[in-house]
């Protein structure tokens, strides 16, 4: 990578500080014009035609209607594996939902950056029969 140009890692994690953060500006001028959001691949609740969120309007309707929708998200990064312009990690997030219970997702998540310091894909490779939930003290 030259000086100066963030890894897939680095997007990454800058990503997940943002979706922590509730900082929704910030998390969506990390994504390149025509990027693409898979949450989880395949379809889904989020995603019934299965094709992803694509383009800055998808993106920021998937981020309306899925994270935003969370009181907090964490990310617990078990391992993560850095190849040319993609980081895939391993690990599980956390979300608190409104009502008082948490939604945990293990699974593999990939960020495929454009080389020019935006993420062009972000995939979820997770499976709705395998979330756990948990109470959430209130």
């Amino acid at each position: 990578m030259t000086q100066g140009v963030q890894t897939a890692r680095d997007l990454a994690r800058r990503s997940q500080a943002a979706v922590s953060a509730k900082d929704r500006e910030t998390w969506l001028g990390l994504f390149a014009p025509g990027a693409v959001v898979e949450d989880p691949i395949g379809p889904s609740p989020f995603d019934p035609e299965g094709v992803g969120h694509r383009g800055a309007a998808a993106v920021a309707a998937f981020y309306d209607n899925v994270i935003g929708q969370a009181e907090r998200i964490s990310f617990e990064i078990e391992r993560s594996y850095l190849c040319g312009d993609e980081v895939a990690d391993v690990g599980a997030i956390r979300t608190t939902l409104p009502g008082g219970f948490t939604v945990v997702v293990r699974g593999v998540f990939t960020y495929r950056g454009d080389g020019a310091g935006k993420i062009a894909a972000l995939r979820a490779y997770w499976e709705f029969a395998s979330v756990d939930t948990e109470e959430t003290a209130n």
